[in-house]
């Protein structure tokens, strides 16, 4: 995750940066905001500056980067469960999904129902790994999602940690309740609050990945390719949520802008990028007035779905067998 690649949040990314190229890094910073703001990607990317970047770092994979987060205690354990034993999991998900929430976070280690936690034995933990050298002669990194979830031994064990830093460690807490944090944690970190996300900030963001995915799905429908089509539903399904929904903002744009193409006035009326006027040179003629209305129903119900929380898997499938049906209507 590159600085580059995080969508938004310009005031923050300088203030990191700036800090970096002066050496004046704090021991601790928290960023705080809303789920979905950016702030467990923003925490990576600084986290990977601050360890020289590299394939290690770049994996999630460098020896002085740790991770702490919510989990929680896996049936029939006779030991303490740690953040480590669902390292494989939460790699997969920061590295194919960084603007994940806790949604995503529970099905992908497969709690099902369970209170996640972070739990007192974590702080151990993290306490004997800090008491290593750094292998690579640099700092020691460790990020902290959603430090708010840490039970009160945790949190005292943490506090101590923050109070007596040991040499070249940089903890970043990434919060979306700070005011649940203990107010002595809180007064020993520098404090990012991110602003949430504007709806057209996040699509303008995407936009590129949703064009890619638009054209794989209208392609696939109309060569009927039922199989391709259901690897694409579960590629949609990895996405999380937000990246969801304004998947279906974006194809219902994509559907209304080819629909006017059809009229030939595409100066006046449409607003396409030059990448979607191609594509619309030969798709357009798909969208009339036999099944437009279809489409853009069939869009807005996916998406009232997704908001529900309907498997998504199941929605994205469903939508893309209606499609062949739909695009057969031109």
């Amino acid at each position: 995750m590159s600085f580059e690649q995080i969508i938004g949040q310009e005031a923050a990314k300088e203030r990191l940066l700036t800090e970096l190229e002066q050496g004046r890094v704090p021991h601790a910073l928290m960023l705080t905001g809303p789920e979905g703001c950016g702030a467990l990607p923003l925490a990576i990317a600084f986290a990977q500056r601050l360890l020289g970047g590299g394939v290690m770092a770049e994996r999630l994979q460098h020896p002085d980067l740790h991770f702490v987060f919510p989990i929680y205690k896996k049936f029939g354990a006779q030991k303490p469960t740690y953040c480590d034993d669902f390292i494989k999991e939460w790699r997969s998900l920061c590295l194919s999904q960084p603007y994940f929430g806790m949604a995503e976070w529970m099905a992908a280690c497969g709690a099902e129902n369970q209170q996640l936690v972070i739990y007192g034995d974590e702080s151990d933990a993290i306490t004997r790994k800090l008491s290593l050298k750094s292998s690579q002669g640099g700092y020691k990194v460790v990020v902290v999602w959603l430090a708010e979830k840490m039970n009160e031994t945790c949190a005292n064990k943490l506090l101590k940690l923050l109070e007596e830093p040991p040499a070249q460690t940089v903890f970043l807490l990434v919060s979306e309740q700070p005011e649940r944090l203990l107010q002595t944690i809180r007064s020993r970190v520098q404090v990012i609050e991110l602003a949430p996300l504007g709806v057209r900030t996040i699509e303008h963001a995407d936009e590129p990945m949703f064009f890619e995915l638009f054209v794989s799905l209208m392609r696939l429908s109309y060569m009927r390719k039922v199989k391709e089509m259901k690897q694409w539903a579960d590629g949609m399904a990895a996405l999380g949520r937000e990246r969801q929904k304004n998947f279906f903002v974006y194809a219902q744009r994509m559907v209304r802008e080819n629909f006017i193409y059809n009229f030939h006035r595409q100066a006046e009326l449409n607003s396409m990028s030059e990448a979607e006027a191609q594509f619309a040179v030969k798709f357009a003629p798909f969208i009339n007035e036999r099944n437009v209305w279809g489409i853009m129903e069939e869009l807005s119900l996916a998406q009232r779905d997704i908001e529900a929380n309907v498997n998504a898997k199941i929605v994205f499938f469903d939508f893309s067998l209606k499609m062949i049906v739909l695009i057969l209507k031109s």
